[in-house]
């Protein structure tokens, strides 16, 4: 094969464009909805277990995305097409708050005023003993150092301590969290 051949290869996609459009969009939606399903916990603060599902997942949609195809053009068009569907989606929870609830889920919360909602740790599969893991990361190490504490959407554990300073938190009580 000659330097140009080469070169053209590089290029010359094995299946039609479309079809790796396609295919990206199928994969992106896919991923996206398991995840979701997935729970906020597991995004946020994932155990080792979840992080290799997570690496595995990721070779096995890569290989469904390209079809076989291992040209440059093809690879760049998927990452082109990934890119525009995450801005796309940004963008739609951005303007559509009910498509944001959709995507992101809603804020859970963990504990009210010292007291652990355990009804809603279970529905995050969240046990006492990774809640207080969290805390001690945050320095809080009894719980009636807590006015609120919340699962974000992002899985990240937020906390109000009492008598904290209120400045950047809503006075009115919060209705987006459950």
């Amino acid at each position: 094969m000659s330097n140009a051949d080469a070169l053209r290869a590089l290029w010359h996609t094995d299946i039609p464009t479309w079809a790796l459009v396609l295919r990206a969009i199928v994969a992106y939606g896919a991923v996206l909805i398991l995840l979701r399903i997935a729970g906020k916990r597991q995004v946020g603060q994932m155990s080792m277990t979840e992080l290799v599902a997570l690496l595995l997942i990721s070779n096995a949609v890569q290989n469904s995305m390209n079809g076989g195809d291992n040209s440059l053009a093809g690879g760049i068009l998927l990452a082109a097409v990934l890119i525009l569907l995450a801005s796309a989606v940004a963008y739609a929870t951005y303007r559509n708050p009910k498509f944001e609830r959709l995507v992101h889920g809603r804020p859970t919360m963990l504990i009210h005023r010292g007291k652990i909602l355990h009804n809603h740790l279970a529905r995050e599969l969240m046990t006492v003993k990774d809640l207080k893991m969290i805390l001690r990361r945050q320095d809080i190490l009894a719980l009636d150092e807590i006015e609120e504490a919340v699962l974000e959407s992002d899985g990240h554990v937020c906390v109000l301590k009492k008598n904290e300073p209120r400045d950047l938190y809503d006075e009115q009580p919060r209705n987006d969290v459950y």
